[in-house]
């Protein structure tokens, strides 16, 4: 059983995305601090795009969610929130507060990755149980008949793209009733996260506090990957580990590493090239804090090649 959540969207934020050809990933944001566990990540969250058009425009794999200030969701996702700047995401967001909002101001923001935004032609109509007086949107689940409807017609909408996400992959075609094809069995999708989506679940997977340090100052706080991606690393939590601005900066320098025995290690070239480094050094063999989840977990593949290709020892 897979479900669906048809979510109430905002025109403009629609239409400004639906302009790349290339997004990859979205922050569907709510205005207030509001919590989202209507989904796992796998399922779908669907655009129901509000008056005058009242129609589905596409859907988004649902990746995770969390609260953020708007200025960390901007330089998580920039564009990818569906404004043109930081300063018109927060006017976007005012518009729906009682009171303005700042860049310290939190949202829910929704991650979504291979989002599909569908061009006028391809719209869908609403299932019949929807009601206009829905406020926030609608779970339906693909084990009753309009929620399969609604994952079939979106799964046929998406494979005939002529650039589709990687969610019509998991189609299959067994057979054909009166010319209407027919996919698989629902599926959840593995959510392919972008350079965003990796930042926040990385965040969220080691509790907004830096590894090594134990800070929990989240503006100062970066999503590092232990093998770049411009280098084949991939937007992976097992990639990642979550680490205080500075330290992932000799991190990336390889004047610091992270041994198999997940121990943080410090060069002494720090002190010889730099002639300073205290701060770093006094961390040397400090036990890195790992996640809860064995699957955010550091994985020791990487760090070897980090070990290997960065670290200046």
């Amino acid at each position: 059983m897979i479900n669906l959540f048809i979510a109430n969207t905002d025109n403009s934020w629609f239409d400004f995305l639906s302009k790349d050809p290339h997004v990859s990933e979205a922050n569907f944001w709510w205005p207030g601090e509001t919590n989202f566990r209507a989904l796992k990540p796998g399922e779908l969250l669907v655009f129901r795009l509000k008056s005058p058009r009242n129609v589905i425009g596409g859907f988004g794999v649902f990746s995770s969610h969390s609260l953020l200030p708007i200025q960390t969701a901007w330089e998580a996702f920039g564009t990818a929130n569906g404004c043109q700047s930081a300063e018109a995401l927060r006017l976007a967001i005012s518009h729906f507060r009682q009171t303005a909002a700042t860049g310290n101001t939190n949202i829910g923001c929704t991650v979504l990755v291979e989002p599909i935004f569908l061009p006028p032609e391809m719209w869908i109509e609403l299932p019949a149980s929807w009601s206009r007086a829905i406020q926030r949107g609608k779970l339906y689940s693909t084990s009753e008949t309009e929620g399969a409807a609604l994952w079939q017609r979106l799964l046929m909408a998406s494979s005939s793209l002529p650039l589709n996400s990687g969610f019509s992959e998991i189609s299959q075609v067994p057979f054909s009733t009166e010319g209407t094809p027919r996919y698989g069995v629902p599926t959840l999708i593995t959510p392919r996260l972008g350079q965003g989506a990796f930042r926040i679940a990385v965040t969220e997977a080691y509790g907004r506090q830096c590894a090594i340090s134990g800070g929990k100052v989240l503006p100062a706080l970066d999503a590092a990957h232990i093998k770049p991606y411009g280098e084949g690393g991939l937007h992976t939590e097992s990639n990642g580990i979550l680490l205080r601005k500075d330290i992932h900066s000799v991190f990336d320098a390889g004047y610091v590493t992270i041994d198999e025995g997940l121990r943080f290690c410090v060069s002494n070239n720090i002190r010889d090239i730099f002639n300073n480094g205290e701060e770093y050094l006094r961390l040397h063999g400090r036990q890195l804090r790992i996640p809860d989840r064995p699957n955010a977990r550091p994985a020791a593949e990487y760090l070897r090649w980090h070990n290997s290709n960065r670290y200046v020892g």
